[in-house]
């Protein structure tokens, strides 16, 4: 580089060619002389300290401008940092301002539009009741086309499901169940209980002889048992020189005498004839209660037998004839005060087809009584909470109209639901219940409005002011009702869409009659008040107007406050929101009362409480009771059938048809649960038996005189001989006569005959203890069910047996129980989401709308969690109770957010102010919910107990909620409020037909001084001129 930096490249090359490349330059300058070198090295030396400095100069420099760039880069983050912040929270506040401003629009438009309700309905009041009564006649007139429906598949069966399509092959293949009526006949003799004494024997035939010989009569013809009941050739032991119903279907022991008391007199072996009872002695342990064997293996010994007497079935909802023999002959029998004169030693539990529609209906029926009280009752506390007890100032008439308001809300929504063709279901008798504690809880609320905005005595108040007091009082309530009702509305329609058709009908009837609730409370309710409060300015009596009272009305200045809101604000609004240590408390309780929600909850079980609807001091329970404690599978045994279809498929598996109890042997302990099949009472198998038959040399010789040859395994050698030796078996034979309603013979236009086949089984006794009672064990029936069904169809995929299906008139409600838990939460959830979405779409304020529905969430679980302290289950009728706690806890809650939001001050303040404007309306709504239903707990209807323990349960924790923990939520976490409460003087102006109104006026705690003058004309003729 320093030679050619001088020009010495020739030199250097020279050199280098010289000595080599690999000397080193130096030793070539060396060599040569040159003293230039050293000259060079020190002008390279020289140059590169002045390089050096210049480039320590150049780093300083670049140093300096970095620091620089660097802080001014780092300022440059500091301020786009600031920037963002700035941006965010302009954004932040550009939301919050939209938000309000949504808020603020939809409050105002639910204001102006109620403001003008009540201007109209203030203006015309009567020809606004008149209206309002005319359109709810018109549409209750829908009721002409009401249809009911009483049938438990229809009601409490999810429809299109697996057991609805057996049940409609099953009466396609077989004709429909008999008509079952039964006797538990056990001895009276409580030192030797042994019903087999022949006294009592024949005590039991007598009693048998009395119901065979009674008849009974319908549209003046006679008929008697053997006019009525189910053929069978079967239940005698000889058919044909016994009594006439050896030709019936009857179940016993009694058939063993031909139904003949003087066979059982004169048999002097009357034991070893009653051990000849069925095909085995199994067969006679089962058909007795508690039966007990000597050391020969006789049967000697029992606690109980039954005496049964089945029925034809026409198939269809009503069957009067078989019916009148029912209550004229069976139960008037069984019933009779000379009963235990006319069969001595013998104690009677009974039942018949018709027994549990009687008495359910007669406690219904009873208990209806109750609920005209109810309403009486709340009659009477809105009339004595409205106003005063008597004299100047009662409103009875306007309690009186609330409770005309409910019914015509309920009669409405009933034909208006029977136009839509909704059927009718046992549930809708709860409907005025419901519309009950929804409507008065808008009649305080706007009663409430009207007696705040009175500023007056009525006595100086005239038409025009009482005009504009109707219009700011429908205003000041009308946003209120209307987030309680599109909640109630919205929650039920979603459950209207429950699988279980019951619940869904009665859903959709609440809907409409929240919604006739709504449209009335602001018309013909508004009206009504009008029209008392004029009553009241006249100084006219209280229902009966037409005369008036003597001496003045006394001037009260205008409203006062009631000493429940006088306690809101003084004592119950400072025991909960003084200080934090008093909030702290009420949360505190809260989340214990939520845990153990909570815990409740997750603890509710699924149960057949079908037990509970039976009265405790009814018959059915008697006989239910008896048959549990004296048979192993108890009074209400499950049967079902396993049917086999496509004959010649079952011809081909005959054998494996025959050998069928082997398959269901060894089941009973695990599911399936079906019971072991050692007697008739549990397996019943025409194939079985035919089998046997065929192995006897008494049948092949029957059959053989038939003309039908035999194979070496006995059976048939052809398909269609097959179908004659079955004839010929379940007609012709003895044995043979108990399967003759086991087979259905399909003659079919081939000249080819079809048939199938129904094989009986029994489950075990599916039930279990379950705090003092015995209830149906829903969770093992639904396995026995799946497991029962699983098996059935692991036969056809495998090809052992021919296709099956199962069929059990018990399953239509296990599919129900299948899916209720998922409906009760379901539904509670849906609703909470309706609460949710309507209160913010009403409120339109996301804070308030979380809060609320927060808060009610919290008080369904608690309710969920309560029942189970309760004892309560669930079933169809809790399902239906807590769509109806979110229906009913929602207002509580509703009534104050709404109330809040239209209070200014500090929240503390806010929450003060709205516990005593609308805390009395709350709680006196509340109280009369529960005073509707308080009377009800003293039901013996498990309905009607049920409802009233949630109402109960509903009200004490809605009103704790609404009226304790979400005035502490409100005061910690409320929003601000709408700007027509904070800002009054800037609220815009309604000038509807000449009416020039400053709606500041309509802020909850505007003073005549803060409004503008107002002024009221009307084109209108006022109704005052017309007689009152």
């Amino acid at each position: 580089s320093i030679m050619e930096s001088n020009g010495h490249n020739a030199e250097y090359n020279e050199h280098r060619e010289k000595f080599g490349t690999n000397d080193c330059d130096t030793s070539i300058m060396e060599s040569n002389g040159h003293e230039e070198y050293n000259e060079h090295s020190a002008t390279f030396k020289k140059e590169c300290k002045e390089h050096r400095e210049k480039l320590n100069e150049h780093s300083e420099t670049f140093k300096t401008e970095f620091r620089e760039h660097k802080e001014k880069l780092g300022t440059s983050i500091r301020e786009f940092g600031k920037q963002t912040k700035e941006h965010k929270e302009k954004i932040q506040d550009e939301f919050a301002e939209h938000t309000e401003s949504i808020s603020n629009k939809i409050n105002s438009a639910i204001t102006r539009i109620f403001f003008y309700i009540g201007l109209k309905v203030a203006t015309y009041p009567k020809r606004t009741i008149v209206i309002a009564l005319l359109l709810g006649a018109a549409f209750s007139s829908g009721l002409a086309l009401r249809k009911t429906e009483s049938r438990q598949e229809k009601l409490w069966v999810p429809q299109n499901t697996r057991a609805e399509r057996e049940d409609t092959q099953f009466n396609v293949d077989y004709l429909p169940e008999s008509r079952y009526s039964s006797i538990l006949v056990s001895s009276d003799d409580c030192n030797y209980p042994n019903v087999l004494a022949k006294a009592s024997l024949e005590s039991a035939m007598t009693l048998h002889l009395q119901i065979e010989a009674e008849k009974s009569t319908y549209e003046e013809k006679d008929y008697t048992l053997a006019d009525l009941c189910t053929p069978f050739h079967a239940s005698c032991d000889d058919s044909t020189g016994g009594s006439d119903v050896c030709s019936c279907f009857l179940q016993g022991i009694l058939g063993e005498w031909n139904y003949n008391l003087t066979t059982l007199q004169n048999d002097n072996d009357y034991i070893a004839t009653l051990n000849k009872y069925g095909n085995n002695k199994e067969d006679l342990i089962e058909a007795l209660g508690d039966a007990r064997v000597n050391d020969n293996g006789e049967v000697i010994f029992a606690k109980a037998f039954r005496i049964s007497y089945l029925l034809r079935n026409n198939g269809e909802l009503d069957d009067p004839i078989p019916e009148a023999w029912e209550e004229e002959v069976f139960l008037r029998t069984v019933r009779s005060k000379e009963v235990d004169i006319d069969y001595p030693g013998l104690t009677l539990n009974y039942i018949a087809a018709r027994s549990f529609g009687d008495e359910f209906g007669n406690a219904i029926g009873g208990d209806l009584i109750s609920v005209q009280i109810s309403f009486i009752v709340s009659f009477i506390f809105v009339g004595a909470t409205l106003g005063r007890f008597c004299g100047s100032g009662s409103r009875w008439a306007v309690s009186l109209c609330a409770i005309i308001l409910v019914a015509l809300s309920t009669a409405a929504a009933m034909g208006l639901a029977s136009f839509f063709g909704i059927f009718s279901g046992p549930l809708n008798t709860l409907l005025p219940f419901v519309l009950l504690g929804i409507g008065l809880d808008d009649v305080f609320v706007i009663v409430n409005a009207f007696n705040r905005e009175r500023n007056i005595s009525r006595v100086d108040e005239d038409n025009d002011q009482l005009i504009e007091r109707s219009a700011k009082a429908t205003a000041r309530s009308g946003a209120s009702i209307t987030v309680t009702s599109l909640t109630d509305m919205v929650a039920f329609a979603i459950s209207s869409t429950s699988a279980l058709p019951a619940l869904s009908s009665f859903c959709a009837y609440a809907t409409l009659g929240v919604l006739f609730l709504w449209l009335l409370a602001a018309t013909f309710l508004v009206a009504v008040v009008v029209q008392d409060e004029k009553r009241q300015r006249a100084n006219k009596f209280d229902v009966f107007c037409c005369f008036k009272r003597d001496g003045e009305i006394p001037a009260d200045g205008g409203f006062q406050e009631n000493f429940i809101s006088r306690y809101f604000r003084n004592y119950h609004a400072p025991a909960i929101l003084k200080t934090v240590w008093n909030k702290i408390g009420v949360l505190v309780v809260f989340a214990g009362l939520f845990s153990y929600g909570v815990y409740g909850a997750t603890q509710l079980s699924v149960e057949d409480s079908g037990r509970n609807f039976i009265q405790d001091d009814s018959y059915i329970n008697n006989f239910v009771s008896a048959g549990d404690q004296f048979f192993s599978s108890g009074a209400t045994s499950i049967g079902l059938f396993v049917v086999f279809q496509n004959g010649p498929e079952i011809y081909k598996k005959r054998s494996s048809l025959a050998q069928l109890r082997d398959r269901v042997s060894g089941l009973s302990t695990e599911p399936p649960y079906i019971a072991e099949p050692n007697s008739a009472e549990t397996y019943r198998n025409v194939m079985t038996g035919l089998a046997a038959y065929l192995g006897t040399e008494e049948g092949k010789n029957k059959i053989e005189e038939e003309g039908i040859p035999l194979e070496d395994d006995n059976w048939p050698t052809t398909y269609p001989d097959f179908i004659t030796t079955l004839r010929f078996y379940t007609t012709k034979t003895v044995d043979g006569r108990q399967f003759s309603r086991d087979i259905n013979f399909i003659d079919n236009d081939d000249d080819e005959t079809d048939i199938t086949i129904r094989v009986y089984l029994s489950y075990i006794n599916l039930t279990k203890e379950s705090r003092g009672k015995t209830l149906d064990d829903a969770e093992r029936q639904i396995k026995a069910m799946d497991a029962t069904r699983d098996l059935v169809d692991k036969w056809g995929r495998e090809s052992e047996l021919p296709p099956a299906y199962v069929y059990s008139g018990k399953f239509f409600s296990i599919e129900g129980f299948k899916i209720i838990r998922h409906e009760l939460f379901q539904n509670a959830g849906l609703a909470l989401l309706a609460v949710g979405i309507i209160t913010l779409l009403s409120l339109g304020n996301g804070a308030i709308a979380f809060i609320i529905t927060l808060n009610v969430a919290f008080c369904i679980t608690e309710i969920l969690g309560f029942m189970f302290a309760a004892g309560l289950v669930i079933d169809s009728i809790t399902v239906v109770s807590v769509v109806l706690a979110v229906g009913l806890s929602v207002d509580y809650s509703a009534h104050v957010g709404h109330c809040f939001m239209v209070k200014r001050g500090d929240r503390n303040t806010r929450a003060t102010e709205a516990l005593a404007d609308i805390g009395a309306s709350v709680l006196n709504g509340a109280a009369t919910t529960f005073l509707a239903v308080v009377v009800l707990l003293f039901s013996t209807t498990y309905v009607f107990q049920t409802i009233a323990t949630q109402f109960a349960l509903t009200v004490t924790f809605g009103v704790g909620h609404g009226l304790i923990l979400l005035p502490v939520l409100l005061s910690i976490f409320g929003p601000e409020p709408y700007k027509s409460a904070a800002e009054c003087d800037n609220s815009s102006i309604i000038d509807e037909e000449n009416i020039s109104y400053n709606l500041a006026s309509i802020c909850e705690n505007s003073s005549p001084e803060d409004t503008e003058d107002k002024s009221y004309t009307s084109a209108a003729k006022d109704e005052e001129d017309m007689p009152y």
